[in-house]
């Protein structure tokens, strides 16, 4: 079942499109992270789906229901904004029960729901404490229970984790993937940290200056990018111009020509045009794919020498860069699979052809 559908929504301030022509299906009980950089559209994006702004054309139906125009109060939609907005002047149970409050609820109600959710969020020894007294994650996780205090069919969330530091931010990834699978919520969570959307999201929307780039679950966005712009954003990754001949065949810059297996995805009718007329390609090769290899070993087609020009060495891996003599690469591998492993010292670069992608070039 589809709860969440946009239909070429657009919105324009001036004559600059923020969001171009986006639809969308968001599947019910899902977690999808809106992923981009600054300024490609994922918040307003938000906003629009809350009824904070209105698009400009298009449409948002919810559960059969056309809210394009429905005012944000009337949405029964639960949000955590970046700044997280506790009300500094209430306890943490009255900054859960606010919500319940508004809606007139029934205080022996309120008092059950806001017991509930303290036990959820594992903080009810903390109910009576002013929210000024907490640490960051407690604050974050008061925004959260206060967000789905009056049990909302969607929640939304806009870069909640930003302001935390890197150790308790990826402890509160794993905490709200976790309330979020409990409570069975759609949940839409805006972010610019690939490794947060990969940790969280059953589903990624890739966002590139107000379009969507691509749509996919973590691994296949990032085993399969369909564009330069998405291998780039989503995680590491050695992306090479090439020219293909279209026999599974690619020639590297300086001339080295490897083997490769075409990505499905890739643009193929202009892959299959004859080395020379295939600017548009890149070749897309994870760090984590690559094999290094000592000089000594026997040569092949897609072994390709080079010389280690640097190491970072954190114990439990390596990540080498290999010159190339005309480009260089990365690899990332381990002391066991690699010993010995030191600068200037040469070495093959083994690409498997399987693990090679081509893929679109970024546009200009």
């Amino acid at each position: 079942m589809t709860h969440l559908t946009l239909q070429a929504v657009t919105r324009r301030f001036g004559a600059v499109h923020a969001v171009d022509d986006v639809d969308l299906s968001v599947p019910d009980g899902k977690l999808v992270c809106f992923l981009g950089p600054s300024g490609c559209g994922k918040t307003t994006l938000l906003r629009m789906i809350a009824g904070l702004e209105t698009p400009s054309s298009g449409s948002i139906h919810f559960a059969g229901r056309d809210i394009t125009w429905l005012p944000a109060n009337r949405r029964d939609f639960g949000m955590v904004f970046q700044s997280l907005a506790l009300f500094p002047h209430m306890t943490v149970a009255q900054n859960v029960a606010y919500p319940l409050k508004l809606r007139k609820v029934a205080k022996d109600r309120q008092t059950r729901r806001v017991a509930e959710l303290l036990e959820l969020i594992q903080l009810p020894h903390m109910a009576n404490r002013p929210v000024t007294q907490l640490s960051g994650g407690q604050r974050q996780r008061v925004a959260i229970a206060r967000a789905i205090a009056s049990e909302p069919q969607l929640l939304l969330l806009d870069e909640p984790l930003s302001a935390l530091d890197a150790k308790l931010r990826e402890a509160m990834q794993v905490e709200i993937r976790l309330l979020q699978q409990r409570l069975g919520i759609t949940t839409i969570m805006v972010t610019h940290d690939q490794r947060e959307a990969m940790t969280m999201a059953d589903e990624i929307v890739v966002m590139e200056k107000g379009r969507i780039a691509q749509v996919g679950k973590p691994l296949d966005i990032y085993r399969d990018p369909v564009s330069e712009f998405v291998a780039d954003f989503i995680g590491l990754g050695n992306i090479l111009p090439v020219q293909y001949d279209g026999a599974g065949v690619v020639s590297l810059p300086g001339g080295r020509r490897i083997a490769v297996e075409p990505n499905p995805n890739a643009p193929l009718a202009e892959a299959r045009q004859p080395v020379g007329a295939s600017d548009a390609l890149r070749l897309l090769i994870r760090p984590e794919d690559i094999c290094v290899k000592a000089a000594t070993e026997p040569a092949s087609p897609n072994r390709l020498p080079g010389t280690v020009t640097f190491i970072r060495d954190v114990g439990a891996s390596l990540e080498a860069t290999i010159d190339c003599a005309g480009f260089t690469l990365t690899a990332a591998t381990t002391p066991r699979e690699t010993p010995g492993l030191v600068l200037g010292m040469p070495v093959f670069a083994e690409l498997p052809p399987h693990a090679c992608k081509l893929i679109a070039a970024r546009a200009a």
